[in-house]
């Protein structure tokens, strides 16, 4: 069963591969350069123009809207990968910070109407990694742990959610296994809604070895749920 989680994640991180745009093509890695800070004006406007463009996709247009007003290049290349990966989500970089050999980025997603910032892990193998795709969460193992079964009975539609980032605190980091990393992140276990019961979080490891290629991740515990 193990070996089957394993192999799964290996499809999964191959499809990562498949959909990342020129970052990989050109070689070179992501860094500061690829930050953009959305202004009000680009806010107020672009949206509404890609609403009535015709014959592109809503993100795509957008992308070429940032391009339009001013955002640097990689800036541009940037936000397209991480459309491709969210399938149109739109997304720029708020912030960048180099820990190597993989680093952290947030991702300011100005058109959501909840979690409006998300965490990516770039330049390591595939160069981005996306935490806030649940897909690649150690689920089963969670599910299958007596804290989430206990939860249950209280929350009966508890289930992830992505996490509630700020923008602003990086995750906590370790050595892992032969020279690796591991990067420590919490998701909220909501009762069927972003807006419902809060039934704590379930804390995992994203994992990566000593040259940054992406092993997958695992479910290390869970914190209980706040107070009432």
């Amino acid at each position: 069963m193990r070996d089957l989680r394993f192999a799964l994640t290996l499809v999964v991180v191959a499809g990562l591969s498949l959909v990342e745009s020129g970052l990989s093509q050109s070689g070179s890695k992501i860094d500061a350069s690829a930050v953009w800070q959305l202004t009000p004006q680009f806010l107020a406007t672009a949206p509404e123009i890609c609403s009535k463009a015709s014959g592109t996709g809503n993100g795509e247009c957008l992308v070429s809207q940032m391009a339009k007003a001013g955002a640097p290049p990689a800036a541009v290349t940037f936000t397209r990968a991480i459309n491709k990966q969210s399938h149109g989500d739109f997304g720029v970089m708020a912030g960048f910070h180099a820990v190597g050999p993989v680093d952290f980025a947030f991702v300011s997603y100005p058109l959501r109407a909840n979690t409006n910032y998300g965490l990516a892990l770039v330049n390591g193998t595939p160069s981005i990694v996306n935490v806030e795709d649940l897909n690649l969460l150690d689920k089963k193992n969670m599910q299958q742990s007596a804290q989430f079964q206990d939860l249950k009975l209280q929350y009966p539609k508890l289930d992830l959610w992505p996490g509630d980032r700020d923008g602003k605190i990086w995750p906590d980091s370790q050595p892992g296994p032969d020279g690796g990393k591991q990067f420590t992140l919490a998701y909220p276990l909501r009762n069927g809604c972003h807006a419902c019961e809060h039934g704590g979080d379930a804390i995992f490891t994203w994992n990566f070895d000593a040259q940054g290629k992406f092993l997958g991740t695992a479910f290390v515990g869970m914190t209980p749920p706040p107070l009432k």
